[in-house]
């Protein structure tokens, strides 16, 4: 069984082609500017690349440079589109109602854009792709979505729900849904493996995953008890371009000072904040540490905050869980940045955490990061979200036949 799986943004659309047999990635491209000028890659598994600007002005033109490239030219990887047996979607937002993958029918659709108010950003476009999708390859195939929050709606009410008059979870369903939910599941899944435990009973793991967005889940017995991010992504600690958890005072004293429209503010905290606002200098944690080499204060600043942060919530969920047996590192930051790592496990050192330098300087593999004596074992495991949604999709697809 080939799986299409797809991750449809506002102006973009990322995809995978993959044969189930072996989960061997046939080919992956992008589809970048959409509705602008325009940019499509495309790369095979033996390393062809078809690369070129072309004009996409929407999703389902985006969707016929994906058919194009799978089918013909320089980057054919199958002979026909009746190969392709499934298609996946990443949706960020479904809500309460969704707590694992579906088959999208015309209600999944609809509750998919109906839960738009709390993704704007993200759920619409998903809504686009899916029509795209059925254009472009016909309504009788498959199409599944795999949500972003389904993993975390294990939280309790007492770790999703906020401090504020209970009738808005009634009328507008203002709660924590958590994010990065498909990486935290792939990598939690593995680690079990790796603890000995594939169904992750009696274990307390903590999973951190560090990008230009970041979340860090606490599970316990293979179950998420509690995450940083809330309503939104923009919730948690400090990340890239966005603020993470601030006073909410903060949000009115700047708009009437500065006289700012709600869009503004959204917009000031979620994408001139964080690790850019600080430093001054970038989003991109490469620059961080750069910026830091060369003397630069504020750069500094803002890698102290987002670690102190980071520390101060994997010591909460330690609380929480009452205690804790593996801590797992993924995305490009936690998969690439040894000196975070190895910051983050030394605060851990007075419960008897022991960093193995050697192994920890490994970037981008799976590598088990702490010594054999370390109280707490410590894991760098790359994230793979697209074979979730591929395994997914491939399970519910069965189902049905």
């Amino acid at each position: 069984m080939k799986i299409l799986v797809i991750n449809a943004g506002s102006s973009s659309l990322k995809y995978q082609l993959i044969d189930m047999n072996g989960e061997v990635v046939l080919a992956k491209g992008n589809c970048e500017r959409i509705g602008i000028d325009g940019k499509f890659t495309h790369k095979t598994n033996d390393e062809r690349v078809v690369s070129k600007e072309v004009e996409m002005p929407n999703h389902t033109e985006a969707f016929t440079q994906v058919k194009n490239a799978l089918i013909s030219g320089e980057g054919k990887v199958i002979d026909s589109l009746s190969e392709v047996s499934a298609i996946g979607h990443r949706v960020v937002q479904g809500g309460s109602k969704y707590d694992h993958s579906v088959l999208i029918t015309k209600q999944v659709l609809n509750d998919i854009e109906d839960f738009s108010s709390l993704a704007p950003l993200h759920n619409p476009a998903h809504v686009q792709g899916i029509n795209a999708a059925t254009s472009a390859f016909g309504s009788d195939i498959p199409q599944i979505a795999v949500f972003d929050t389904a993993f975390h709606q294990t939280m309790p009410p007492k770790a999703y729900m906020f401090g504020v008059p209970y009738e808005y979870y009634e009328k507008y369903a203002v709660r924590r849904y958590g994010f990065h939910g498909t990486s935290h599941r792939y990598v939690s899944a593995r680690c079990f493996e790796l603890l000995g435990k594939p169904d992750g009973k009696d274990t307390r793991v903590i999973s951190c995953h560090l990008g230009n967005g970041s979340s860090i889940a606490a599970l316990k017995d293979g179950k998420v008890i509690d995450t940083t991010m809330g309503l939104t992504p923009l919730d948690g600690f400090m990340m890239g371009t966005r603020s993470g958890s601030i006073d909410p005072s903060v949000v009115s004293f700047i708009m009437d000072k500065e006289g700012m429209t709600p869009h503004e503010i959204d917009e000031l905290l979620n994408k001139k904040s964080g690790m850019l606002g600080i430093s001054g200098v970038s989003s991109d944690d490469r620059d961080i540490a750069q910026a830091i080499q060369d003397g630069h204060e504020r750069a500094k600043l803002a890698w102290d905050m987002r670690t102190y942060d980071i520390i101060k919530y994997i010591g909460g969920y330690i609380a929480a869980l009452g205690g804790i047996d593996a801590l797992i590192f993924t995305a490009g930051i936690g998969e690439n940045q040894s000196k975070l790592r190895e910051e983050i496990l030394n605060s851990l050192g007075y419960r008897g955490v022991k960093v193995d330098l050697e192994k920890n300087s490994i970037r981008g593999q799976e590598v088990e990061i702490t010594t054999p004596d370390s109280t707490v074992r410590g894991f760098v495991i790359p994230t793979n979200e697209e074979i979730v949604i591929a395994r997914d999709t491939q399970e519910l697809v069965n189902a049905i036949k």
